[in-house]
């Protein structure tokens, strides 16, 4: 069945405003004209403050004209009581008065902030600190300048978004050519140390990364309090370029408007500058603007740009140590076959699961939860299903089920489930282990943000699980349900098959989840407490999930909603769960 046409990016009501104070490009490659076609892409209102005028063309800047102080600040004085923004990007600034004067008017805003909310919250600062032309030409900063940066907006920034070059001038280190990937890390705990809330160190300034394996990829390193790691992304082979670093960070202060949390904002941004790049055109003799556009959103089966991946630790994304091709949209384990009625049932010990196999069920996962006894309920299970040709999942104890499948059923029907938590608490040993046994067994991971969705995807999970679907009170989540639109957008983006999961109770649940094409539903309560009630729920459940199947696609969904109620973005580790 056809798509239908997809939805707009903005909601109803009026779009969030973002001021970007940052320089005129006169040849509309980057700083306002690049930061325009991001918000537009975003569906935010910018208020493009200009700070500075430049004289240039495609192949280089030629003169900086810093706007004067009092200048700049009659624009923000403008704006402040019709239009008080959500997020302030800066771009090139071009002097220190106009760095000074930026610093003065965030604190101005923050302080309007309510009594006990995160100043941050009230108010985000995207730092991209425009210091020099990638094209060449006129400098943009001196030592003055860099220094204000450092004292002035780096203690002020909620996401700081230098390339490696500008990152090692804030920080006094020598050329980036000196500075190896590995640094990388260091390099943005550091700036956080002066300040920065988060960090995002691009890679796009780095044509040739050290390690072969990433060669075909452009590499950026995420450092935010929700999660930390490679983010990965294949690099688009053009040299029309100019205007990435805007793109970027304007792209990250229009998601944080729409309420996305740091980690899930950058996810987007990285999308979006890889969409944009493949939009570049040439306009003049030197490289071409980058043209941002909101279907970076939609999968890359209708025109959007790829989800890209995020790495465990310090290290790259599995898929990129062993594929070392983002192309792929097979898994690094075995694959998922979805079940043919599209019902995942979660059972808590192999009594459940007995009757659940003989009510027909023939995609299932064991969660047992206490430590003791587990051995004989996963010896029972895996010779039960494996007598009625049924695919099992044992969620967390992936050390046991490997040592249980040395006398193994087949390759491809037994499989182990983690959450991200207890993925992010494997060590390298662990690594190692789980990979070795890929060709064996299927491996499902849990996500509930864009951040772990990419992470998820990285690791060459066979499938991907999206949730809370619904409401649940099956364990207590910060997360915003997901709803039709984010499964829809999960399933539009996945390299492998999607199964919702949380709150999927009745046939109705079923019915709504199925529209949004997933692979299976999970269902826990719903399935029924023994044989009897599972053998009077699960017809049920299958002819609602084949009427969700023939129900009309739901619409495209460019831009999913936010995964985390804002007042949870500041200290994740206060709600129980880890960053990742």
């Amino acid at each position: 069945m056809p798509l239908n046409h997809p939805e707009p990016i903005s909601r109803p009501g009026r779009p969030p405003v973002i001021w970007s104070i940052a320089g005129q490009d006169s040849a509309g490659g980057a700083g306002l004209s690049a930061d325009q076609r991001a918000a537009d892409a975003l569906g935010v209102h910018l208020c493009p403050v200009v700070s500075a005028i430049t004289a240039q063309h495609s192949q280089g800047v030629e003169a900086v004209f810093p706007l004067p102080a009092d200048q700049l600040e009659h624009q923000l004085q403008a704006l402040s009581s019709d239009l008080p923004p959500r997020a302030i990007k800066t771009g090139l600034l071009g002097s220190v008065a106009a760095i000074e004067l930026v610093a003065r008017w965030v604190d101005h805003q923050r302080a309007r902030a309510p009594a006990g909310v995160d100043p941050h919250e009230h108010l985000a600062l995207v730092v991209d600190p425009v210091l020099g032309a990638s094209a060449g030409g006129a400098a943009f900063s001196d030592d003055a300048i860099v220094a204000a940066y450092r004292t002035q907006l780096l203690p002020r920034a909620t996401v700081l978004t230098p390339n490696r070059s500008e990152a090692c001038r804030l920080l006094g280190w020598p050329a980036p050519h000196d500075v190896p990937k590995d640094a990388l890390p260091g390099m943005a705990r550091a700036l956080r140390e002066q300040g920065a809330r988060s960090v995002v160190i691009t890679g796009g300034d780095d044509l040739a990364p050290p390690d072969a394996p990433a060669s075909a990829h452009c590499l950026d390193w995420m450092e935010t309090p929700q999660a930390r790691g490679w983010l990965t992304a294949p690099r688009v082979p053009t040299r029309h370029t100019h205007g990435t670093g805007c793109t970027f960070a304007s792209a990250v202060a229009a998601a944080w408007s729409h309420g996305h949390a740091e980690a899930d904002a950058i996810v987007l941004a990285k999308m979006l500058v890889h969409h944009a790049l493949v939009r570049a055109h040439r306009a003049g003799q030197g490289p071409g603007p980058v043209m941002a556009h909101a279907d970076f959103g939609l999968g890359t089966g209708t025109g959007g740009a790829p989800l890209p991946w995020l790495g465990l630790g310090e290290a790259l994304p599995w898929r990129l140590q062993l594929d070392g091709c983002a192309e792929l949209q097979t898994p690094l384990f075995q694959p998922f076959r979805p079940p043919n009625d599209g019902l995942y049932g979660i059972v808590a010990d192999s009594l459940s699961l007995r009757d659940a196999l003989q009510a027909g069920w023939r995609c299932l996962q064991l969660r047992h939860k206490a430590p003791q006894g587990l051995m004989p309920h996963l010896q029972e299970s895996l010779a039960q299903c494996q007598a009625h040709e049924a695919r099992l999942f044992v969620n967390d104890h992936w050390r046991e089920t490997l040592t249980a499948l040395e006398r193994a059923p087949q390759p491809g029907t037994v499989g182990v489930h983690l959450g991200q938590e207890d993925l992010l608490s494997l060590d390298t040993a662990d690594h190692t282990a789980l990979l070795a046994a890929r060709h064996r067994i299927m491996l499902g991971l849990s996500s509930h943000s864009l951040w772990e969705f990419a992470r998820a995807a990285g690791c060459g999970a066979s499938l991907i699980a999206c949730g809370p679907v619904q409401p649940t009170t099956t364990k207590d989540m910060p997360w915003h349900p997901q709803g039709p639109d984010n499964l829809s957008w999960w399933v539009q983006h996945s390299p492998v098959p999607v199964v919702a999961i949380g709150g999927l109770l009745t046939p109705k649940d079923v019915a709504t989840t199925a529209a949004c094409r997933p692979a299976a539903v999970c269902i826990v309560r719903g399935m029924g407490h023994n044989l009897a009630e599972m053998l009077t729920r699960r017809p049920a459940l299958q002819r609602a999930w084949q009427h969700g199947h023939q129900s009309p696609r739901l619409p495209p969904t460019r831009l999913p909603h936010p995964c985390l109620p804002e007042h949870t973005r500041a200290s994740t580790e206060t709600r129980g769960w880890r960053p990742g």
